[in-house]
This record gives C-alpha cells, sequence and structure tokens, in this order.
C-alpha cells in the first residue's frame, strides 16, 4: 500500500500541471497580498482534494455511465472559461484599483476590485475553494484510473492527503511565483489590469480548448 500511496502523491502533481489549475489560481491570487495568495493555494488543494475524495466514494458505490461522467470535464471547461470572461469584464469596466500610500516612511500598494472600495476580499478566497470543488469533479475518472493499480483500491483518507499533498507542492510553488509577481511587478494600474487581461484570454483559451 505504501508503494500505492507514492503512486497517487505522484499522480497529485501531475494532475496539479493541469494549465486550467495553474490558470485559476493565477486568477484567484493576483493582486493580492503575500498571505492572501497563501490561503487561496491551500484551500484550492483542500477543496479539490475533498471533492475528489466525495465524488470518488460515489463512484464506487453507484454505477455511473461515462458519458455522465464527461459532464465534470465540461463542467471544468465551463467554470474557467466564465472566470476568463469575468476578468475581462473587470478590465474593461475598470473595477481593478490600485492606490500607493506612505506609512511609516514606506511605500505600500493597496489593490482592491470594484468601483468603490470594498474590503471583503475574503470572498475571493472562498470562491477560489468552491470553484476547486467544482474542478475535482473533473479529476475523479483519472484518480479511479491510477487506484486501479492498487491493491487496495478503496477510496479513503490517507489516499486524499497523499493526493493534496501532491497537488499543494506545485500549487505552493506556483503560488511563490504569483507572490513575486505581485509584490515586483504589479506596481502600477496599467500592469494590474494588463496581468488581468492576459489571465482572462488565458483562462478563456484553456476552457475553450477543454470544451472543443
Amino acid at each position: 500500500m505504501e508503494a500505492g500511496l507514492l503512486i497517487i502523491f505522484w499522480y497529485g502533481v501531475l494532475h496539479a500541471f493541469g494549465p486550467d489549475h495553474l490558470s485559476a489560481i493565477a486568477d484567484f491570487s493576483i493582486g493580492t497580498s503575500r498571505r492572501k495568495t497563501f490561503k487561496i493555494v491551500l484551500l484550492f488543494s483542500f477543496g479539490h482534494g475533498m471533492s475528489l475524495l466525495v465524488f470518488a466514494k460515489l463512484l464506487q458505490t453507484y454505477h455511473i455511465a461515462d458519458h455522465i461522467l464527461g459532464y465534470g470535464d465540461l463542467i471544468s471547461a465551463a467554470v474557467i472559461t466564465l472566470m476568463g470572461v469575468y476578468l475581462l469584464y473587470m478590465v474593461f469596466d475598470d473595477r481593478i484599483q490600485l492606490r500607493k500610500h506612505q506609512h511609516e516612511g514606506k511605500e505600500h500598494i493597496h489593490i482592491w476590485f470594484g468601483k468603490s472600495h470594498d474590503h471583503r476580499s475574503e470572498k475571493r478566497v472562498l470562491s477560489a475553494f468552491t470553484l476547486a470543488a467544482l474542478m475535482g469533479i473533473g479529476g475523479v475518472r483519472g484518480m479511479l484510473v491510477t487506484l486501479s493499480v492498487l491493491q487496495n483500491d478503496n477510496v479513503d483518507l490517507r489516499i486524499i492527503l497523499m493526493f493534496v499533498l501532491g497537488v499543494s507542492l506545485v500549487f505552493i510553488s506556483f503560488g511563490f511565483l504569483m507572490m513575486y509577481i505581485n509584490t515586483g511587478l504589479l506596481d502600477t494600474k496599467k500592469k494590474l489590469k494588463n496581468a488581468f487581461a492576459a489571465a482572462g484570454l488565458i483562462s478563456i483559451a484553456i476552457g475553450l480548448n477543454m470544451l472543443f
């Protein structure tokens, strides 16, 4: 079983490199603080893993036709496409705001979204968790195929934990890249809007590619 857990860990690593996952993390973490980026990455990993656990258990208990399972992939593709559309809407409707101010002799960059100042940015973190759970539906079939190489193909918490560790390794590494981009490159409103526009276009391209 130990060898099987390692297989699940590496499946998680490979699964995390999916362009839809990295694009989703980038969409949610652009322009956020270090703390919030780290929280988004962890909740994305946890939400993805819990979703896979629930749906894998359902698929092991009930027989579901393969063409119905394919709707999970369509859901993931539709969500990532709509997210890209929303990011472009934020750019073109001028809902991305950046201000610089001095505090104790140090310059700080303050970023928020919307026409007026809004402190309810925790919605973004919770939305990342929800999206990760929805996208987990599309990964269930791959996990069950991977489980077929194990001596005991029952999905339990150990398997989910190893999967979450695998995806977290990639997601956290990508999160550090996003932290660097946020703090080192996005220091003007124009750069921030360009980053959101690029993320939106990439998300749409990835989602449409998955759909068609």
